[in-house]
């Protein structure tokens, strides 16, 4: 049997190819400076019906954001949620040397209690007034967005941030709201009006997840393959008045999914971003974007059945965990191609982590695939060398040696200890469905108990002449045994290589200063409105000199827990001088489309993004 596992599996790359491969990369191991006088912990109190799996429970939390929250010019400022002390933390980028105080971000005047954690922090600018905000979302209570009222340049502060109801409840020191539990966020104009609108999805269904002192009220997914009776989502329209739930707008049998990741990219060029929903226990899907101004709608699309493919890895039809998902063109084609974490741990749990690669020849062609309900993607995790790690959560793409292709960063594990789980959770893998949304037939899982603790992050780069993906993340020194849940890049000291915040469950977090003496030539934009907020959903497209295209969005913020930053960066290859051919497309605040072709040196450039790009 053993030897049938090995032969099944795809070769994977040499430990000379690997060498090669890890001397275009070099990073730097940084600390993350927290703020201090907070009692620590190591699991969280939670309701008694799961204390039995209070680690299980107590599993995520860990996320990190990076962007340019003081208006330095640079996105060096990040945003920590930390399940040890249970606070969303700003903190300055350790390359910073006018670095401020760490701080926790604080909710109040708004309702609290002792039964809500952060889960993770979205910057964005919401009320568009130039200043990048943090949304922060929990488990416990609804999200929080904290406007940023810091004055320019100023060093960041606590008294920075003023925090505001994202659903509005009545007021009052005591939050007695409803109990939402959300562990992914997805931000764009998904209505196509020119303002950002917010998804928030929801892993268990309201209810006092965090409540020591209930014993009941809650629940655990209905099936190991299609649940459907999560928290699911909610999408919230920007109003000149403020952000207003819009109902329905997610198709009916996912809207109730456990969501644990969400991502939007406009997939077919009309300028309305699809949204990709990772959902554990099955049901993840791909919407297609039918929205007008004014109204959010999205229908399901999926791949066409085949019976020469595994219902398991077509897009629409899998049972997986799914985890994170990112978009990035991985073929150079112009078009969106997906990479979907799930579990794929061998002996454990051995499902395949998903590389959707577009196979429309156009957008035009992908648009019309679409309004059939078709999805034209194919799994090629496998001959990628992409299908197995491990325990996936968030993904990020991003060239990290600017050699024109991108990298794939995954954070792995689940919970670390010392007492092997993995067969108790088998057998309940096998139980019947009827069974496990009872908590009392779940195994225990509580601190020092190991599901996947070990597995470390994983770095995958491409091997130009296998065509295959190699992970090099112990070779380069990133990859601690340590589960990992989100994961952060941008440029924060400017010199055109993407660096990387990684946030770890229960473990501190860390930064890697990309120090590569290998690395190409690249071009990063920031792109803003005349009002000085990102242009969300902006798309850059840059023709090379050998005739490939390479492109790149604005991403306003999704994944798992992890988000990168504002910026747009591409990576160019080495010796790669301009002006290089590039278009910029766009709506602006009136949501009218605009595309703008230019003629771009290498670096770093910022424009005004209105009806017209003006370089600033």
């Amino acid at each position: 049997m053993v030897g049938t596992f090995y032969a099944v599996r795809l070769p994977e790359s040499s430990a000379s190819e690997v060498d090669a491969l890890a001397k275009n990369f070099a990073f730097e191991p940084m600390s993350i400076s927290m703020p201090a006088g907070f009692e620590k912990q190591e699991v969280r109190k939670v309701n008694k019906a799961f204390e039995h799996i209070d680690a299980w429970i107590s599993s995520v939390g860990a996320g990190i954001a990076l962007n340019d929250l003081d208006r330095d010019g640079l996105p060096n400022d990040l945003c920590v949620s930390d399940p040890r002390i249970d606070q969303a933390v700003v903190t300055p980028a350790p390359t910073r040397g006018d670095a401020y105080a760490a701080f926790a971000l604080d909710p109040a005047p708004l309702g609290v209690s002792t039964t809500m954690a952060p889960m993770g922090c979205v910057p964005g600018d919401y009320n568009e007034d130039g200043a990048m905000d943090l949304l922060v979302y929990y488990w416990g209570r609804t999200p929080v967005i904290f406007e940023n009222k810091g004055a320019k340049g100023a060093p960041l502060t606590a008294d920075s941030f003023r925090p505001t109801e994202l659903l509005p409840g009545k007021p009052g020191a005591k939050y007695t709201g409803p109990l939402w539990n959300s562990n992914t966020a997805a931000v764009a104009d998904f209505d196509g009006d020119g303002h950002d609108d917010i998804y928030i999805g929801n892993y268990f269904p309201d209810s006092p997840v965090l409540d020591p002192s209930k014993d009941g009220g809650v629940t655990m997914n209905d099936s190991l393959s299609q649940a459907r009776n999560g928290g699911g989502g909610h999408f919230f329209r920007w109003t000149p008045d403020g952000y207003e739930k819009t109902d329905d707008a997610i198709p009916q049998g996912l809207d109730k999914g456990w969501s644990l990741g969400a991502s939007a990219a406009d997939l077919d060029g009309d300028r309305l971003p699809e949204v990709y929903l990772a959902h554990d226990f099955g049901t993840s899907a791909l919407l297609h974007n039918v929205s007008r101004p004014g109204e959010i709608e999205f229908r399901e699309v999926k791949a066409e059945h085949s019976g020469t493919v595994p219902k398991s890895k077509e897009l629409g039809r899998s049972s997986f965990k799914g985890m994170g998902v990112d978009f990035g063109d991985l073929n150079h084609d112009g078009l969106y191609d997906m990479f979907v974490s799930n579990i794929t741990t061998s002996f454990g749990i051995q499902e395949s982590n998903f590389a959707f690669v577009n196979r429309a020849d156009s957008k035009a062609e992908l648009r019309g695939s679409f309004l059939e309900g078709d999805a034209p993607y194919e799994d090629e995790s496998a001959p990628l060398g992409l299908a197995w790690s491990g325990w996936g959560w968030d993904v990020k793409m991003g060239d990290f040696d600017n050699d024109g292709n991108l990298e794939i960063t995954q954070a792995l594990g689940f919970v670390k200890g010392k007492h092997n789980r993995w067969p108790q959770l088998q057998e309940l893998a096998t139980a019947n469905d009827a069974l496990v949304a009872n908590p009392q037939w779940w195994p225990n899982v509580q601190v020092g108990d190991d599901l996947a603790g070990s597995q470390r992050m994983r770095f995958f780069a491409k091997d130009q002449e296998s065509g295959r993906y190699a992970n090099l993340s112990q070779e380069l020194g990133i990859g601690e045994p340590v589960p990992t849940r989100g994961i952060a890049t941008a440029d924060v000291d400017g010199d055109g290589r993407l660096d990387m915040a990684v946030a770890r469950q229960w473990d501190e977090p860390a930064f890697f200063r990309n120090v590569s003496e290998n690395a190409g030539s690249s071009l990063e934009l920031e792109l803003t409105h005349p009002d000085g907020a990102p242009v969300v959903g902006a798309e850059v497209c840059v023709e090379l000199p050998d005739g490939t295209m390479r492109v790149a969005r604005l991403d306003g913020g999704g994944g798992h827990s992890g988000k990168r930053s504002t910026d747009v960066h591409i990576g160019l290859g080495k010796g790669v001088q301009g002006p290089l051919p590039t278009v910029l497309t766009w709506r602006d605040r009136n949501g009218d489309v605009h595309e703008q072709k230019l003629r771009m040196e290498p670096g770093r450039h910022g424009f005004e993004l209105g009806t017209q790009a003006k370089e600033k």
